[in-house]
């Protein structure tokens, strides 16, 4: 009897504190407020939950084009991020060299939105690579070596070794055994497979904003030794030079004064120029970004769309 007695006394003087300490709190609120200490923690804190969730907006994936500088206020166009489940995209039209947007231009989006393929993609450098493999390496075989045909020593008798001729691969100036002869490295590739390749690699830049396309020649007005200066102030106040990854020009003819411009010692680092007709895959994929021309653009999608016409055979 004793013993439960101390029990409930001890459960008496631990509750005690809680109470004494709820007594503080309800005499410290102001009289106003008489229901405040009815409200527990709980239902204090769903309700603050309740209330900041309300008021919370909810945010919309939606694409907000990036300020504008004072320079360019005035008609700025951007160049949405591209949706992979559109039909078509738009790709932006600059001009040259104010690389100011002029208007836009759709696509299919089979020529700009492609997934990326690696696998296709190296198939394709791997397949360029081999065709441009010389291959011409070239030896003597025993019989095109220059000399006489008399055996060197009798068979027997001299205790060395036999011989034959002096044109033997074994003596210093004979023949080559198993040396390299002029071959081709070249390897097969389907045209429709590497066809595809050469929009891939541009739907990759696309999709990056890492492809700009120029409406005119993209031509510049400066000749002369101070071209090159120009032009690589140009690619530098434009983020296109040698410190963001430097960039590819594709023109559709051979413009003189800037491909001269970029001949300059030192100029290779910051950008290079080729024309459509020099281009290919592995050129795309390489630098910071590609510049092209419009009518450069449309010849590499006319001359590398055979796997979307199934009338079309041609053999690469």
């Amino acid at each position: 009897m004793a013993t439960r007695r101390a029990v409930v006394t001890c459960a008496r003087w631990r509750s005690a504190p809680s109470v004494f300490a709820r007594g503080l709190a309800t005499e410290s609120l102001p009289a106003s407020a008489p229901e405040a200490p009815a409200a527990t923690i709980a239902q204090s804190y769903n309700d603050a939950a309740l209330s900041s969730t309300a008021t919370t907006p909810i945010l919309n994936d939606q694409f907000t084009p990036p300020p504008s500088t004072p320079a360019t206020q005035a008609g700025r166009l951007f160049q949405q991020p591209p949706n992979p489940f559109l039909s078509t995209a738009t790709c932006t039209i600059h001009d040259f060299p104010s690389v100011e947007p002029i208007n836009t231009v759709t696509y299919p989006s089979t020529h700009l939105l492609l997934p990326l393929r690696r696998d296709i993609l190296h198939r394709a450098i791997v397949f360029e690579g081999d065709g441009t493999r010389q291959g011409t390496a070239n030896t003597k075989y025993r019989s095109e070596v220059h000399g006489s045909n008399r055996k060197v020593r009798p068979q027997k008798g001299t205790g060395r070794a036999r011989l034959g001729d002096k044109k033997s691969p074994m003596l210093r100036g004979g023949g080559v055994a198993f040396g390299p002869k002029p071959r081709d490295f070249s390897t097969d590739l389907p045209s429709k497979i590497y066809d595809l390749a050469w929009r891939t690699a541009l739907s990759y830049r696309y999709k990056k904003g890492e492809l700009v396309v120029i409406g005119k020649a993209a031509e510049i007005e400066v000749e002369g030794p101070g071209a090159a200066r120009w032009l690589k102030e140009m690619l530098k106040w434009n983020k296109w030079n040698n410190t963001n990854g430097g960039s590819l020009f594709v023109t559709a003819e051979r413009r003189e004064k800037l491909f001269a411009a970029l001949a300059h010692p030192g100029m290779d680092k910051e950008a290079r120029a080729v024309t459509v007709d020099e281009v290919d895959v592995k050129d795309l994929l390489e630098g910071g970004r590609v510049i092209i021309e419009q009518k450069a653009l449309s010849l590499i999608f006319r001359e590398h769309s055979s796997d979307l016409n199934s009338k079309v055979k041609r053999v690469v």
